[in-house]
């Protein structure tokens, strides 16, 4: 299926297609889902000489790994503290250490494939939308001395001569962490699993899969793959393909648009080439692409599958109310993703059951823990490392189906409302 038109889609270095699956193969691991996770595991898992099959329903990357915003930063879904609660300090300290490693991983990989077209630009800025020097400085100071990762803290003034924006006030500014391409990046890992004999079909979904015996069966319709081990890392589409799997997290859809091409208009209200974030629950965030000739905008979230007919106007508004002076920059293409959420807003890495493994569940944790975890689900496949264990305290846990859904979309109404009244305050 031809990607929807994003602006990945768009400035796609490597447009190659792939064969539908036909007939009965063999290999030593099956990975449904040819997203970021499922990419890098089978990506490691050639490299550690086993045969790899990966099912791609659609095309490579079609889903949200590959018309995200392209943000690669440290950190999860939810804070270090929360984590530590669940885990333990210790434990939450190695999750927080492999959040750093992915982000290295998606750096080293770019530069040891030279992958084309992946523009990788250094610098992410997280702003508040109301006073918190304080906590930013607490902030950047925990994160250096626990962990060696500086963070720069900037003042009001430097915000805002970065940012024209009389919403901001104080960032802490990653400079190791970056953004790019996400849909080339994927491109360039697929054709370097095939380089190293791993086979990929595009167009074939998974339909019925048998998960008894030592042999594991994934079902297309024209073909069946056998394998040893499967790996599960469709995220938000997977479907009901494994009840307890589609049980555990919630398709949460997220929106970004592509301006106009206005490199002047766009000067006068972002002055940096970092992507930004600000701090709401569920807020904003954005970067300039084409030399700043554009901006990619992201935000808003809903339960709803189906895209809201005004979703381009509605992406705009939140865009001018932050930059007015851009009232009146055209939308010229706007699209969704799905992501799936678990309700611990961790990830759901882990095994089954022998030879049964997951890798989903990765809203709002951005493409570096999307890469590390397909690394160490191969790991433990190949038994490198245990280092799976590490994410056992967020297993499986139910949704609750449509009551779930929303209770989510509740959630974000009233995450709306306590961000506005915390702006409110700032004024």
């Amino acid at each position: 299926m031809p990607y929807i038109d994003t602006y990945y889609a768009r400035t796609l270095a490597d447009s190659r297609q792939r064969p539908i699956l036909e007939g009965n193969v063999e290999a030593d691991v099956s990975v449904i889902g040819g997203g970021l996770a499922g990419l890098t595991a089978a990506l490691h898992l050639a490299r550690s000489g086993k045969s790899v099959v990966v099912l791609e329903a659609q095309s490579i990357g079609w889903g949200a790994s590959g018309r995200n915003g392209g943000f690669v930063a440290p950190g999860f879904a939810t804070g270090l503290d929360h984590i530590a609660r669940v885990a333990g300090r210790d434990q939450a300290h190695a999750l927080y250490r492999l959040s750093l490693e992915g982000v290295s991983l998606v750096r080293e990989t770019i530069e040891t494939l030279a992958i084309p077209g992946t523009d990788p630009v250094p610098g992410i800025m997280s702003v508040l939308r109301h006073e918190g020097t304080a906590a930013l400085q607490a902030k950047r100071d925990r994160i250096e001395r626990e962990f060696g990762h500086r963070l720069e803290f900037m003042t009001r003034e430097q915000v805002r001569a970065a940012l024209v924006s009389a919403k901001y006030f104080q960032a802490l500014r990653d400079p190791d962490a970056f953004h790019f391409h996400p849909l080339n990046y994927l491109c360039g890992i697929a054709a370097e699993i095939e380089r190293l004999g791993g086979r990929i079909f595009e167009q074939s979904a998974a339909t019925a899969v048998d998960l008894e015996g030592s042999v594991k069966t994934a079902a297309t319709e024209q073909g069946k793959v056998a394998a040893r081990d499967v790996l599960f890392a469709g995220g938000g589409y997977i479907g009901g393909l494994v009840p307890a799997l589609a049980r555990s997290f919630i398709p949460i859809a997220t929106y970004v648009v592509l301006t106009e091409t206005a490199p002047d208009r766009i000067r006068e209200a972002i002055r940096t080439t970092d992507a930004v974030s600000d701090n709401r629950r569920a807020g904003d965030y954005y970067r300039c692409v084409e030399s700043g000739a554009r901006i990619l905008w992201g935000g808003k979230i809903t339960t709803r599958i189906s895209d809201p007919r005004d979703l381009g106007e509605r992406l705009r508004r939140a865009m001018v109310a932050t930059f007015p002076q851009l009232d009146g920059l055209k939308v010229e293409a706007a699209w969704s993703g799905l992501m799936s959420y678990a309700r611990h807003l961790m990830p759901q890495i882990g095994r089954l059951q022998p030879h049964v493994w997951t890798c989903t569940a990765f809203g709002g944790h951005g493409m570096n823990t999307t890469a590390i975890g397909g690394r160490i689900v191969a790991e433990a496949i190949t038994g490198e490392s245990d280092r799976i264990r590490l994410f056992e305290p967020f297993g499986l846990a139910s949704t609750f189906g449509p009551l779930g859904r929303a209770a989510v979309q509740l959630a974000y109404w009233g995450m709306q409302a306590q961000d506005w009244w915390q702006e409110r305050g700032a004024r």
